[in-house]
């Protein structure tokens, strides 16, 4: 079984102290390939490092989450756009709209959001998208760049079986988490993860957060980690009612297209 982690966060301060081994437990768990999150500038910078010192293993994503959008400004914007041309970054973001936590206001997340779907455009590069409690306002600006853009993944999706229909139809990429293990809040995605089709299912850990609940035993530090991917692949080929070599298969094969990864 051979799996890629399309979302992990391993510019996160947690990951210093044992670093390689944390690639190590990986590829023993069968992860070759993982792209490393940039939600900020800081992080698409530390990102771009992690994806040169390790090429072929790790790529990157340059983009600024909506939590950080008051910290985007012009200078924010032009490096972007330089870090998306680069090929160790295979997409813009992670971009997109919260309105769980509104860190940042809502009119300047929708400007910052507006202004990376402006630089995926220019760049050719595909979206990764973050939305929380913000469907509408989110797919609104979508609809108005997604032809223009080569392709979108809803990352860490957590929705409701309408807005996956609603991404689905703008032939967007959904990117499943340990989520979908969460007795507490996840078991609505059980429902329906089947109803995703094979060349549009990616999966990701978002590590170090969202932990498996069904790991067992559970580590005692909670931390998430791209180990654990094989995990979340084999609970989503459950409800999906395929073997897990059959959805490992296939997401692998949908994010190397994706991504263009060799």
């Amino acid at each position: 079984m051979q799996l890629i982690d399309i979302g992990t966060n391993l510019t996160h301060e947690s990951f210093r102290h044992d670093f390689p081994a944390v690639l190590d437990r990986a590829r023993a768990h069968g992860v070759i390939q993982m792209v490393v999150t940039g939600a900020s500038h800081d992080g698409s910078e530390h990102a771009l490092e992690l994806a040169r010192a390790h090429p072929g293993l790790l790529y990157a994503t340059a983009g600024v989450h909506p939590h950080h959008a008051v910290d985007y400004h012009d200078a924010t914007d032009q490096r972007m756009r330089e870090l998306a041309q680069l090929p160790e970054v295979r997409a813009v973001g992670e971009t997109g709209l919260d309105y769980h936590r509104n860190y940042s206001p809502r009119d300047v997340q929708l400007q910052v959001f507006e202004r990376q779907l402006q630089i995926a455009v220019d760049a050719g590069k595909p979206l990764f998208l973050h939305q929380r409690d913000a469907h509408h306002d989110f797919i609104a600006l979508l609809k108005r760049y997604r032809e223009k853009v080569p392709a979108a993944v809803v990352h860490c999706f957590t929705d409701t079986r309408e807005a996956l229909h609603d991404y689905l139809a703008l032939d967007c990429h959904i990117g499943i988490t340990g989520w979908i293990c969460d007795e507490r809040r996840g078991t609505h995605l059980r429902e329906f993860v089947r109803e995703i089709p094979a060349d549009r299912l990616m999966i990701e850990t978002d590590a170090p957060y969202l932990l498996p609940r069904t790991v067992r035993p559970q580590p005692s530090h909670r931390r998430n980690e791209p180990m654990y991917l094989k995990h979340i692949c084999e609970e989503i080929a459950r409800d999906r009612g395929e073997p897990a070599e059959v959805t490992a298969a296939n997401s692998t094969a949908t994010a190397i297209a994706f991504f263009g990864l060799k």
